[in-house]
């Protein structure tokens, strides 16, 4: 699938974050979307998996499964972790499986790949930043989909989590994956450049 976007134009409160913007994304390929803050980076991420509303123009893709609409075909991390505290660290992972829709591989798998094994029978409210923000890339290896769309991916991780989160994702780029992520540091990984502008 690739994921097309034109003239996307952005109003928040009344005011225009931003506009015109023109992008492709082709399996295998990754975008970083920078700026300065206020520039809009999570609006648009919001706006690829509709939970937020375009001011105008267009975001669509070509190919991927007709069946499905974009979200569905989507996983989007957005800066604060989707965490569920009260569940533990497994149980969190187990309800993400049931609510997302694809293919489904073993929790205790993803678990390990991101080192939260040993914390598995855990409550979420105890873990660190750094170890909610592993346990939201688990759930990109628990449910498969090919557009992953991160904000601030690398956020809270130490350097040992950055690498293995950069090995995710190219591994993710390898197999015909597609990556949007808003950063304001490197991903780890080759990645096409789309500076968006100030808010005005």
């Amino acid at each position: 699938m690739r994921l097309l976007a034109r003239n996307v134009r952005c109003v928040r409160g009344g005011r225009e974050i931003f506009s015109g913007l023109n992008f492709e994304v082709s399996p295998g390929h990754a975008l970083a979307v920078t700026g300065v803050n206020g520039a809009g980076k999570s609006s648009l991420l919001r706006m690829i998996v509709g939970l937020l509303p375009m001011a105008d123009g267009n975001i669509s893709v070509a190919g991927g499964d007709r069946e499905l609409s974009l979200a569905e075909q989507a996983h989007y991390i957005g800066h604060r972790d989707a965490v569920k505290p009260a569940l533990t660290v497994a149980e969190n992972l187990d309800f993400w499986r049931d609510f997302l829709s694809g293919s489904a591989s073993s929790a205790e798998n993803s678990l390990e790949i991101v080192g939260l094994a040993h914390a598995a029978h855990l409550p979420a409210s105890v873990l660190s930043a750094g170890q909610k923000r592993r346990l939201s890339i688990a759930r990109l290896l628990t449910v498969q989909r090919p557009l992953w769309l991160l904000d601030e991916p690398t956020s809270a991780l130490d350097s040992a989590g950055q690498k293995t989160f950069a090995d995710l994702m190219k591994s993710h780029l390898k197999s015909g994956g597609l990556i949007v992520a808003a950063t304001h540091g490197p991903l780890g990984i080759a990645a096409k450049q789309l500076r968006i502008g100030a808010a005005k």
